[in-house]
């Protein structure tokens, strides 16, 4: 247990919080129907969890260098219990959101204690080992989502995708509290809450201004305001980690073009890979007529790769740089996006298999060197603000893919179905149009809208991939600094205490 006890209870955490990003897509159908929620609704279902945790990441973490991360932790993730349970009791879509929040922001708590629980639980070798076990629990974790949620809601409801929350949480409080050992930061840190705020508002009012755009258009005054408040509150971010003694968000540390780089693939990866899935899973169940599980299942060549990719990876390509397997892997997400954009009127579920395929493949290389490639690009006094930094930008970008897509979808299907019908039929409304719409023109529109938002997918994939190719070089500059950062040693047997040959 002093063995495995602190990687198999950061894990349990890790999975279950990741877990929650991607395990509503497949429910949104049966959540529209349940509480007569809309397209906006449905978005700001998953982007409320989403926004919460990337907001808010990097200030919890600042608190728990304070307060004690196995605390926070715990603490967040009786939070995320509690919050988990109004998901679940909601009765319509804006208690549902407000309860999304605020599991997001207990997962904010779980989630920026992770690196620095396993930092100090192991060392050398053995840390690297943990890296690459929790960085493959992650990307499975978010790939596996929708093949969860499809099975509770097909079975007992899609409210239990949340009630199956509460006994994880209760076994990974239990759990953290007796293996996992207590550790803070430096001492006299602060929390930087003029930073914490100032991010979160910029964040929220981006992704905000993004769904807007797609219900109102991008000239339109509420999304104009709303972007200008995003471009303000970037400023005055800016401004306040220029100030601070202690930032969320050194900003000098993306002078160093291979952090960025790593940053930049944080964000491409997460809205590549993850972002156009609420929409395909649409597509599936209300234009196709699948059922949760069968629409999930076809989500498997993405999981399922990713998954065999990870494990398999991490043994034969140990030693090679990160620069480059998270630079294919996001070349290979991206080719799977523009993959995907072949769909038609008469097109079934078998036209996603080669693209959601590629892509797991991607997912498979990215996931596990994302986390040990951001802890290599700083100094080690740095390593705790990467890690937050990395995850941060990960949730931001799937947020911002999931407004984004949808934004590109419905701008697509209104040239054919007009402005009120392409909200309809994209929030899960395609039943209630046949009365006045054809099935061949749902369809068509529909396959149209995701064509585009896969290509718009593919194409932020290629970037940030070729960004990270370009920009990821050498890991650390500064004299002394350990070399290039590399992809994670295989999971094997994992040492507590020193380090291992």
């Amino acid at each position: 247990m002093r063995t495995w006890g602190p990687l198999t209870a950061v894990c349990l955490g890790t999975f279950m919080l990741l877990l929650d990003v991607t395990i509503v897509v497949v429910a949104l159908p049966d959540m529209a129907r349940a509480l007569d929620a809309s397209l906006s609704d449905l978005q700001w279902v998953i982007d409320g969890y989403a926004l919460a945790l990337a907001a808010l990441l990097l200030g919890v973490g600042a608190a728990a260098d304070v307060l004690g991360r196995r605390r926070l932790n715990v603490a967040g993730t009786g939070l995320f219990a509690l919050a988990s349970l109004g998901c679940g009791l909601a009765t319509n879509a804006e208690v549902l959101v407000a309860a999304r929040a605020l599991q997001g922001l207990g997962a904010a708590a779980m989630f920026a204690t992770t690196l620095p629980l396993l930092g100090a639980a192991y060392q050398g070798r053995d840390r690297s080992v943990a890296l690459g076990v929790w960085g493959a629990v992650s990307g499975a974790a978010a790939a596996m989502g929708p093949i969860v949620g499809g099975l509770l809601t097909e079975g007992p409801g899609w409210r239990w995708i949340f009630f199956v929350n509460l006994p994880v949480s209760v076994a990974a409080m239990w759990l953290t509290r007796r293996v996992v050992p207590e550790s803070k930061g430096r001492a006299g840190r602060r929390v930087d809450w003029a930073g914490t705020v100032t991010f979160a508002l910029f964040a929220g009012a981006l992704t905000y201004g993004v769904v807007r755009a797609g219900s109102e258009g991008w000239t339109s005054a509420p999304t104009v305001v709303t972007l200008a408040v995003a471009v303000l509150a970037l400023a005055a971010f800016v401004a306040a980690e220029r100030r601070v003694a202690h930032p969320l968000l050194d900003l000098k540390l993306l002078r160093m073009p291979a952090f960025t780089g790593v940053l930049v693939g944080a964000v491409g990866y997460n809205a590549a890979a993850f972002g156009l899935m609420p929409y395909l899973s649409i597509w599936l169940q209300t234009v196709l007529g699948m059922s949760p599980v069968s629409g999930s299942l076809v989500m498997l060549p993405l999981a399922a790769t990713s998954f065999v990719v990870a494990a398999i990876g991490g043994r034969l390509l140990h030693g090679v740089p990160a620069r480059l397997t998270i630079g294919v892997g996001l070349l290979l997400i991206g080719a799977g996006g523009v993959a995907l954009a072949v769909l038609d009127a008469g097109s079934s579920w078998g036209a996603l298999v080669p693209g959601l395929t590629l892509a797991g493949v991607g997912t498979g290389l990215v996931s596990p060197a994302l986390g040990g490639a951001a802890l290599a690009a700083v100094p080690p006094a740095n390593s705790g603000m990467a890690g937050g930094a990395v995850n941060t930008f990960r949730q931001l970008g799937y947020a911002l893919g999931v407004a984004v897509f949808g934004t590109v979808l419905t701008s697509r299907m209104q040239d054919t179905l007009g402005h009120d019908a392409a909200h309809t039929v994209a929030g899960g409304g395609a039943a209630a149009m046949r009365g006045t719409l054809s099935d061949h023109a749902v369809r068509a529109a529909f396959a149209s809208g995701l064509n585009a938002a896969a290509v718009v997918a593919g194409v932020v994939g290629l970037a940030a991939g070729a960004a990270v190719l370009v920009m990821v070089r050498s890991a650390r500059t500064a004299p002394g600094d350990a070399p290039e950062a590399t992809v994670p040693a295989p999971a094997g047997q994992i040492h507590a205490g020193r380090p291992q040959p």
